[in-house]
């Protein structure tokens, strides 16, 4: 990366959705559902996207190479800790990447020196010297993260950028790991970092948001220098999260008198699209009222606000709807009578110009049956259909038909039919409850026996004929991490059942790719 000839104004967008938002909490995704992120990603203009920690499991490596191989425009980046096998792993693991980068790391603060590290300040210069200069023989683009630059020290700050800036590091990166600082503290040492690597590198920021504080500082941090920003969609990340890139982003944009000539490479319109797609793979939607992206982000409850966006847009929206994706029903409504030509022009209106035929069809025909047994079929309808389809394009086992039984006093019942290979397979079981008596029979006739660790059931629109979007949780066996299964019906019980099936279908797929795909040992 050219640093002196480098646009002074462009913000450089690190999305960590992949790594740090997925160590949210019940927020893991496996790799096919990950590389639809990133290339949703790609399609919103993000310039960086660390696509994991592709050292810490034989599935990390492979959602961080596929994910390489597949995204062109934006940078692929892999996380690695100064540590040689580490950094090795992440190399080959972005081999493949049109841009690649690896971001390697070590603490800086006191109390990590001390009691995490049990090293000394020499021993902690040393060893990020080595891991820059090692991860320079396979990429040219490393980025070196100070950890805990919140509570760092500046002289020794300085001591470690002057090294690593010295062994090949392009980007430097302050975290406020644990999200302690306040806008001004942060603003003022970006400040002070900034005018000392001048033209040598690019200051980056990576804010928690422990405080509520991250989007402020992470704004507060461009004022005084910083030309990258890391951030997740929909604020995701460890404890409470990550400064959202939406906020940082149309916060650059919509306060031009406060940020000048600043802008970023974003195409904000893939914003509520990109919002809706993580929200939707990681089964944690963002709170109502969430800036940008929440559901109530653009409602106006009151008669004077009401008034005041009829007679004048601007009078209580800072931003349009429009700026950001969200789009009212368009006036092309679609029924049962419908055809496949409006069908697709709705989708594409909605965002989604990569559907495969395979993908169309299979949309259209549940749109129909949709549409047979709901009075409005809405935008966010259409949305979830695509995007169901999309998120469960493996069908090693496949839900042909489900009966339950239940009542106050007697024994919850289910039977099951399941395709796979061609053959029709049927079975059926009592459990402590309908739920229960579903997942039994399924292991029953898949032989994988999975364990539920969460289920959250929405509703995709209000109404009784709503869509129920069902999102399960299950894990399998020690080795791998939980599975998501996603399923989308207007009978919840019946969304039930698809939803885990696709927790083992996802289980299945990874366990098999990776026993075709050993040269990569941890």
């Amino acid at each position: 990366m050219d640093i002196i000839n480098m646009d002074k104004n462009r913000i450089i967008v690190f999305d960590t959705t992949l790594r740090d938002g997925e160590q949210s909490p019940g927020c893991s995704m496996n790799t096919e559902e990950k590389i639809k992120v990133a290339l949703q990603l790609e399609k919103l203009g993000v310039d960086v996207i660390e696509a994991g920690f592709a050292a810490a499991s034989p599935g990390d490596f492979d959602a961080v190479s596929r994910i390489a191989e597949q995204v062109k425009n934006s940078s692929i980046c892999s996380l690695s800790r100064a540590i040689d096998n580490d950094i090795k792993q992440s190399g080959l693991a972005v081999e493949k990447a049109a841009k690649h980068r690896i971001h390697t790391f070590i603490a800086t603060s006191p109390i990590h020196m001390k009691y995490k590290l049990k090293m000394s300040e020499e021993e902690v210069i040393k060893r990020a010297i080595h891991a820059v200069e090692y991860a320079r023989t396979f990429v040219d683009d490393v980025e070196f993260s100070l950890e805990d630059a919140g509570r760092s020290e500046i002289p020794f700050m300085k001591e470690v950028m002057d090294a690593v800036i010295s062994a090949g590091a392009s980007t430097i990166n302050l975290p406020d790991t644990v999200g302690y600082r306040l806008p001004h503290e942060l603003a003022a040492m970006v400040k002070e970092l900034s005018d000392f690597a001048a033209n040598r590198a690019i200051i980056s920021v990576h804010n928690h948001n422990d405080l509520g504080l991250s989007t402020a500082n992470t704004l507060a941090a461009v004022m005084n220098g910083a030309r990258q920003i890391e951030v997740t969609m929909n604020g995701l990340g460890e404890r409470a999260g990550n400064s959202a890139l939406e906020e940082a982003v149309m916060a650059i944009k919509t306060r031009k008198d406060a940020f000048g000539e600043l802008y970023t490479g974003i195409n904000t319109a893939e914003l509520y699209p990109t919002s809706r797609l993580v929200a939707t793979i990681t089964g944690v939607e963002p709170q109502q009222n969430k800036a940008i992206v929440g559901k109530n982000a653009f409602a106006h409850e009151s008669g004077i606000h009401q008034d005041g966006v009829l007679k004048h847009q601007e009078t209580y929206e800072i931003m349009k709807p429009e700026d950001v994706g969200v789009f009212k029903d368009s006036t092309l409504i679609l029924g049962k009578h419908s055809g496949r030509a409006a069908f697709r022009d709705k989708i594409e209106h909605l965002g989604f110009d990569k559907v495969s035929d395979e993908e169309l069809n299979s949309a259209f025909e549940r749109f129909k049956i949709l549409a047979d047994k709901k009075k409005d079929v809405t935008d966010d309808d259409i949305r979830m259909l695509i995007t169901d389809e999309a998120l469960n394009q493996d069908k090693t086992y496949e839900l042909v038909g489900l009966q339950i039984s239940d009542c106050s006093n007697g024994m919850p019942m289910a039977a099951v039919s399941i395709k796979h290979n061609d053959s029709i397979m049927k079975d059926a079981n009592i459990g402590e409850g309908t739920m229960d008596a579903i997942f039994k029979t399924i292991d029953r006739l898949t032989g994988i026996k999975g364990n539920l660790q969460s289920y959250n059931v929405t509703s995709v629109t209000e109404g009784k004929d709503a869509l129920a979007k069902v999102t399960t949780r299950v894990t399998f066996d020690e080795d791998t991490p939980s599975f998501v299964g996603h399923g989308l019906s207007i009978d919840t019980m019946l969304a039930t059942a698809k939803a885990y099936l696709g927790s083992v279908n996802s289980y299945h797929s990874q366990k098999e790719r990776l026993s075709k795909n050993k040269e990569h040992q941890v």
